[in-house]
């Protein structure tokens, strides 16, 4: 079967929405690709300057984008961009990768956690390599690149760490379906519950967010039934416009949320969502896993 085009990335202009970037500094990890680089250009089409640390040195054989292909998208909106090459399950990389922004930007205001394994099998057939590799990217990584970006964090005065996670939902039937796999998206959650707690004194803003549709991606094309899949689903361009909408806000009023996309833009006073969709119905997409 030829592979179908992954989808196309129109960020909208962010300094028309609630606040502008300018002058802000984000580190990413991941961001190569699909929602991750969809956050990174629309916070670049405010004025952020984005640092992305991947693995992506060079292209995947079905997935397209590196990270320096990500940079040069980036720098096309007239800001800085930082390519990292680095593993965020190694502490040596992540603690280069702040170095680095720290040193090439002045700082970092914004830390986006959006590094993640997937794997939905069952607990009798995951093999134990998947579910390391998804503990180490999903939870591991997670609290290592927050941690380790603590220190700049403070010195800003509008610090955000933004987390790509779920709610957590503990409705059985979720780890039921999928536990290795839950259990690594709830890690995500879990340290945004905690961190947002144990940082409040500080005014760093620590929030997760979800989408509340199935989201086209490269990487869901390419899964076992993805090219049906994704005809109930959205562009990733709504996750990016929630991400603006909540990186935006004052930290010391924004913290300790699990942000649904679609609820921050009802927020923000969207009430259209037909122009997110590749086509199908409102009432016909695809709801996203843990909601």
């Amino acid at each position: 079967m030829t592979e179908s085009p992954a989808p196309q990335h129109r960020p909208v202009d962010a300094s028309d929405g609630p606040g502008t970037f300018a002058g802000r500094t984000v580190l990413m990890s991941g961001g190569s690709r699909g929602i991750g680089l969809a956050i990174a250009l629309q916070l670049a089409a405010g004025g952020a300057n984005i640092a992305l640390m991947a693995k992506t040195a060079t292209p995947h054989p079905s997935l397209e984008g590196t990270v320096y292909t990500a940079a040069e998208e980036i720098r096309s909106y007239g800001v800085g961009a930082l390519p990292i090459v680095g593993d965020v399950r190694n502490d040596e990389d992540v603690q280069r990768a702040v170095e680095a922004t720290v040193a090439e930007f002045g700082g970092i205001d914004i830390v986006v956690n959006n590094a993640s394994a997937i794997d939905l099998s069952g607990t009798d057939a995951v093999s134990m390599k998947r579910y390391d590799l998804m503990q180490d990217i999903n939870v591991r990584g997670t609290f290592l690149l927050s941690k380790l970006s603590l220190d700049a964090l403070r010195a800003s005065d509008n610090a955000h760490i933004l987390t790509l996670s779920p709610p957590l939902n503990l409705d059985p039937k979720w780890a039921g379906a999928n536990l290795a796999y839950t259990m690594a998206k709830y890690g995500m959650s879990l340290t945004t519950l905690g961190l947002a707690e144990e940082l409040k004194g500080d005014g760093i803003a620590v929030n997760s967010l979800w989408p509340a549709t199935l989201i086209d991606t490269a990487a869901i094309r390419n899964m076992p039934g993805g090219l049906k899949m994704i005809r109930g689903a959205r562009k990733d361009v709504i996750v990016s416009d929630a991400a603006a909408a909540i990186l935006a806000r004052p930290a010391a009023e924004c913290t300790g949320n699990f942000f649904i996309d679609e609820e921050v833009l009802r927020a923000e006073g969207v009430t259209d969502f037909s122009g997110y969709s590749l086509g199908a119905p409102e009432d016909q997409l695809v709801p996203d896993m843990f909601l």
